[in-house]
């Protein structure tokens, strides 16, 4: 398979990636003189960019869209105003997840959809027979870059870009960089106060250049989708092919805040309510090692009798914690505070039932 390429892949080049595949992308996993944990503690402590332009980009316009969309995927729009984004699924008619993904409310005709790379063109396509007449689904995924701004000093480097930085988690506004005109999010995957700057992809290579260097002051590095990915998993955040999939509904995954349940309508309407009354499908919680194991996907998970529980969906060592952790489906019988044990290369290793997130979380921060 031919991977697409970041409009930024020589940029990286030049900061020495290690490229991995991601969605049909090939995408920077790590980045020379330092790698995922010194990518990690950047974002923690000062400030990291990251290239996600491989994530999909659809627009929903024409009369009615707003209320189209909501018809389809599981959060209720009509909480939000225009100008805010809310994080939402696409679900099959069984319940299960063809896709987490943020929707921003541009205006009644407008909403604009970032999906997971691997999934844009299902998403789109669903949408698409299920328009009436008078709404246009466009696949945007090409278009645009995107750009994440993630970590503390966050706010200090969009002042220095000149860029607006007071506005509320999960909104939008608009920005410029060198007379390039992008949008400028209140939302990230890392936990952490952060941005995300949407860019027309012709124009994303003297923002980037613009954001290192006006970074180069605070500590800012540039981080691939492996720190990404042990940022994410210290939250407790899902990762769509692991926490969420066709087999794994919002209900199981405890995304249940992301579905309007009130809603007369929306795709897997009827499965999710029946999974929600009847409580009798494997749920979502957190695992924290009480030794030196790191849980690994698809790693087994067993109680004391032996008897299996469920089974690992990511796992990672916490360079926050500096021990294993990981996110598990388990059986509803277990409870937070039990000990289980995982099979970690033939070894039982004990871990510690929690509720996620591992490491508090700063994106809602004044």
């Amino acid at each position: 398979m031919v991977l697409l390429l970041s409009p930024l892949h020589q940029r990286h080049e030049a900061l020495g990636a290690k490229f991995s595949e991601f969605g049909g992308w090939s995408m920077p996993l790590e980045y020379a003189g330092g790698g995922v944990l010194a990518e990690h503690k950047a974002v923690r402590e000062a400030v990291g960019l990251f290239d996600v332009s491989h994530l999909g980009k659809a627009l929903v316009r024409g009369t009615g869209a707003v209320d189209f969309v909501n018809k389809c995927l599981t959060n209720d729009l009509s909480r939000i105003a225009p100008g805010k984004a809310q994080y939402t699924l696409c679900c099959s008619e069984d319940g299960g997840t063809v896709d987490d993904l943020i929707a921003y409310l541009r205006s009644e005709f407008e909403v604009f959809l970032i999906p997971n790379a691997a999934n844009t063109a299902e998403v789109v396509r669903r949408l698409r027979a299920a328009a009436p007449e008078g709404i246009e689904v466009e696949n945007q995924h090409r278009d645009f870059a995107v750009l994440a701004i993630q970590g503390p000093l966050s706010d200090e480097l969009l002042d220095a870009l000149g860029l607006p930085s007071d506005h509320d988690y999960m909104s939008f506004t608009k920005g410029t960089i060198d007379d390039v005109e992008l949008t400028v999010c209140r939302t990230g995957y890392t936990g952490e106060r952060g941005y995300e700057l949407v860019v027309a992809a012709e124009e994303v290579v003297p923002v980037w250049d613009a954001v290192m260097a006006a970074g180069e002051s605070l500590g800012i590095r540039a981080c691939g989708l492996g720190a990404r990915d042990t940022l994410r998993t210290e939250m407790g955040y899902p990762l769509h092919g692991h926490e969420l999939s066709a087999e794994v509904s919002p209900v199981m995954a405890r995304a249940g805040w992301a579905v309007g349940w009130s809603k007369p309508t929306f795709w897997g309407k009827e499965a999710l309510e029946r999974q929600r009354e009847e409580k009798s499908v494997r749920t979502l919680r957190g695992l924290l090692a009480q030794g030196r194991g790191i849980p690994r996907p698809g790693m087994a998970v067993h109680a004391a009798d032996g008897g299996v529980l469920g089974e690992v969906t990511s796992g990672t060592f916490s360079p926050t914690l500096r021990q294993g952790i990981g996110l598990a489906l388990l059986d509803r019988t277990v409870a937070d505070g039990d000990t289980v044990t995982v099979d970690v290369r033939g070894r039982q290793q004990e871990f510690t039932v929690t509720k996620p997130p591992f490491v508090e979380p700063s994106t809602k921060e004044d």
